[in-house]
């Protein structure tokens, strides 16, 4: 289905990421962020999995030039989405082997990931 920029608003760049991530999917959706990025400076990314289905496979995954241009810009990340998904989206998205935290939160706990993208 997808990858979308939602909105860019306080600092909060909001993803929504829903269905069979596509490489491609993820590079456009990248692209986007760093422009939004290189124009606003720092920020703070949450991401929002509705009906996630997983990656499809093919495709350069292995792609860095995202985070090689812009995770000095990035604060924090959070995921909100089901938990059966948690562990491979913490691989996915490199937790701690990145220069910011990232953490996972289930749907319900969208007011907590908020409030723990907005802790200093």
């Amino acid at each position: 289905m997808g990858a979308e920029i939602v909105n860019f608003s306080g600092g909060v760049l909001t993803l929504k990421v829903s269905g069979k991530l596509t490489q491609a999917e993820l590079a456009s959706v990248q692209k986007a962020a760093g422009e939004i990025i290189d124009k606003q400076g720092k920020c703070r990314i949450l991401v929002l999995t509705e009906n996630f289905a997983g990656w499809e496979r093919g495709g350069a995954w292995s792609d860095q030039s995202f985070q090689a241009a812009h995770d000095a810009s990035i604060e924090r990340m959070a995921i909100v989405g089901d938990r059966k998904w948690e562990d491979l989206a913490l691989l996915f998205t490199a937790k701690g082997l990145r220069a910011f935290p990232i953490e996972y939160f289930e749907p319900g706990q969208l007011a907590a990931a908020r409030a723990w993208l907005a802790a200093k």
